[in-house]
């Protein structure tokens, strides 16, 4: 299977200010990506906000993605629901609209607590679209997967035709490192923490990822992959640090999914609020955020439309 080279975005959706899907900002926000040197989107998942939208919801995201993806512009699909009916559905419809992939992490509830219930899960999901790249999505902190990802691909291989590597949002290098080389490097294995991009470069692994910040840090954190290309190891550090200080700041207002939303609005894309139960930034929040964002530099390097 082709191996993904560059970053992937983790789109914010959309919402007018009832709370509904508004699908109206996906075709700047495609080409806002594109010009700032992402390779493509991996829609609906937690940035997206996916577990909080209905079915026929990202049906629609997912139709409206495709329509509005400049060429060679990467779609997945991320389909994992807490009912495995709907995530084979959500699989097929991608499938059935053209999806460059999909992808799913392990539902938060019932908690997967054995390799094999993972393997049976990624298995029968897979399934639904089995000429698409399958994707599983770590992400232990979101659902209390606490599993050795080694094992999970002992156990798929030769299993899951279809399945491609892991994007892989935690903090063990040294396990990320040991999928990497699994088979030798027979797996796509997608690094997920923007924070740390550049230690995985180091390892001579990280090729591609998938990223949140990407959303509106995306310039910098393509520059880091380009600074290690072309052998500039100070101006490569100096990117990851800089990016490290903008997840600081966002994480003085409950992360990613929340701050890093009402930043598009900063930025020039009012995306809208976040749904229940996430708690919404207030004006007051937002005003100091930006001034926190002011004094780092952030608007004079961040993606720009």
């Amino acid at each position: 299977m082709e191996k993904i080279c560059g970053l992937i975005d983790a789109p914010f959706t959309p919402f007018d200010k009832n709370g509904e899907v508004n699908l109206e900002p996906l075709g700047i926000y495609a080409a806002m990506l594109a010009k700032n040197g992402l390779k493509g989107v991996f829609i609906n998942g937690s940035s997206g906000e996916g577990y909080m939208l209905t079915d026929e919801e990202r049906m629609q995201l997912a139709e409206k993605w495709m329509e509005v993806a400049p060429a060679g512009f990467k779609v997945i699909v991320h389909v994992g629901s807490c009912c495995l009916k709907s995530s084979r559905k959500l699989a097929e419809h991608a499938a059935s609209i053209g999806a460059w992939g999909i992808g799913s992490m392990a539902p938060p509830f019932p908690k997967i607590g054995r390799i094999e219930e993972l393997v049976k899960y990624c298995e029968t999901i897979a399934g639904g679209a089995p000429e698409l790249p399958f994707y599983y999505y770590h992400i232990p902190a979101f659902n209390g997967a606490y599993l050795p990802m080694i094992e999970l691909l002992k156990a798929v291989d030769g299993r899951i035709p279809n399945f491609a590597g892991i994007k892989y949002t935690f903090e063990s290098l040294y396990e990320y490192n040991q999928c990497r080389l699994y088979g030798g490097g027979k797996y796509d294995m997608l690094h997920g923490q923007d924070e740390t991009i550049l230690p995985c470069l180091a390892m001579g692994g990280a090729q591609g990822g998938i990223g949140g910040t990407t959303n509106y840090n995306g310039v910098n954190l393509v520059g880091i992959l380009e600074a290690w290309k072309a052998g500039d190891l100070e101006k490569a550090r100096e990117l990851q640090n800089f990016s490290q200080e903008v997840i600081n700041v966002i994480c003085h207002y409950r992360g990613n999914i929340v701050a890093g939303k009402r930043i598009m609005k900063l930025i020039g894309l009012d995306l809208g609020p976040n749904r229940v139960p996430f708690q919404n930034m207030t004006d007051e929040e937002e005003a100091r955020m930006k001034q926190e964002l002011e004094a780092i530099h952030f608007f004079e390097r961040c993606n720009k439309f």
